[in-house]
């Protein structure tokens, strides 16, 4: 297989939605794509089996993390990301710039790079545009990205607008870092970068003109569902996907909800990444066909029927809403792993179902479907 290739397959006529192929060294991802956070090498709660069950196509790991734990030497030692955690596909590792907004408290942004204290240990961790290039590239990810800076909400509008000026100088370093390297190796990596810009449209507009003019293999849309009001994101991700040319694949970072990712889709959107799959499951609750349950409630204490009627996971072909409920209240890290493995297999559904309607030429007609069933639900 190529190093990288996207392909749209198809369009849908009412809206921005299409379907597309990611083609990579380890394997092929289909769009709209959901990928599953396996921060440290692992999806919690899953194995590498479940996830090819589930229908999961790549998988997420975070830099900041891996670099630090388990380190890149033994990732690199053992063959990569995908063969250090048995994982038969696709990987993408986010550059360590969401820990730029989310671990504000212990790090400094620097023009030269950010400055963090670790969380493990306290010591001094400095990442670069070039180092970030470097530390992905050994971990073997099939997608890596460009450090950048998200911008909190509420944000200033001049604070956001240097941030965007920062990722882009940092954007322009990990490009050429990038280039300088041998492009005809089967190895390399696709190179992709962070539209920032917060809720101001005309730094979106900005933000993304400049990053379609470095030529990146693709684009990711960051600082969404950081605390905005949600007809702000979905304003953002429609500035951005408007800007973005259609001939590479456009990546909402950070946004896993089943709604919320239906109308990016309809704006143009082909990936997501979340942890809301796993870390709800984790806590009892679950995403279904007829809406968000939180198994806690008193109400799933003697339901006998399927979590999901509509899913065909072992959780909901094997177990009732009664025992999982029992699951849940007791701590039992069974019901941690069963409600996990359904999350992630409902997200799969959700996606593959909407591929098959935008190849149908009915993606609006699906989506008016799911909204309703969720609402009655609701």
């Amino acid at each position: 297989m190529p190093a990288y290739e996207f392909k749209v397959e198809a369009s849908d006529i009412a809206s921005r939605a299409r379907t597309g192929i990611i083609v990579t060294s380890h394997g092929m991802a289909h769009t709209p794509l959901f990928i599953p956070v396996g921060t440290a090498a692992t999806v919690k709660m899953l194995t590498p089996q479940d996830l090819n069950g589930a229908g999961v196509e790549m998988v997420l790991g975070n830099t900041y993390h891996l670099i630090q734990r388990p380190g890149v030497e033994l990732i690199e030692v053992a063959g990569g990301l995908a063969r250090f955690m048995a994982w038969d596909g696709p990987t993408l590792t986010d550059s360590g710039g969401f820990q730029v907004f989310s671990l504000s408290a212990t790090r400094k942004v620097l023009k030269e790079g950010v400055r963090f204290k670790s969380v493990y240990d306290g010591r001094e961790l400095f990442l670069t545009p070039e180092s970030v290039f470097a530390l992905q590239r050994r971990i073997g990810a099939d997608i890596i990205y460009a450090l950048d800076e998200c911008s909190p909400y509420p944000c200033a509008q001049k604070d956001v607008a240097r941030a965007v000026d920062l990722t882009l100088e940092w954007a322009e370093r990990f490009i050429e870092e990038s280039r300088s390297l041998d492009r005809d190796s089967d190895s390399h990596p696709a190179a992709f970068l962070v539209v920032q810009g917060g809720v101001y449209p005309d730094l979106r507009r900005e933000s993304a003109e400049r990053t379609v003019g470095l030529k990146p293999d693709g684009f990711g849309i960051g600082g969404v569902s950081v605390g905005e009001p949600r007809s702000a994101m979905l304003e953002a991700v429609e500035v951005c996907s408007s800007i973005l040319p259609d001939e590479k694949p456009r990546h909402i970072l950070g946004v896993g909800k089943p709604a919320d990712m239906l109308d990016c889709i309809a704006l143009g959107a082909d990936m997501f990444d979340c942890v809301l799959p796993t870390r709800n499951g984790r806590n009892g609750e679950v995403f279904t066909s007829g809406g968000e349950l939180n198994l806690r409630n008193a109400r799933f204490r003697s339901p006998q029927e399927p979590l999901d009627a509509e899913c065909a996971c072992y959780c909901c072909r094997t177990f009732t809403r009664a025992y999982l409920h029992h699951l849940v209240v007791n701590g039992e890290l069974l019901g941690m792993r069963l409600l996990s493995l359904h999350n992630v297999t409902y997200y799969q559904t959700l996606m593959r179902r909407a591929r098959d309607a935008i190849h149908a030429g009915a993606f609006g007609d699906f989506q008016k479907a799911a909204a309703e069933a969720w609402r009655r639900a609701n």
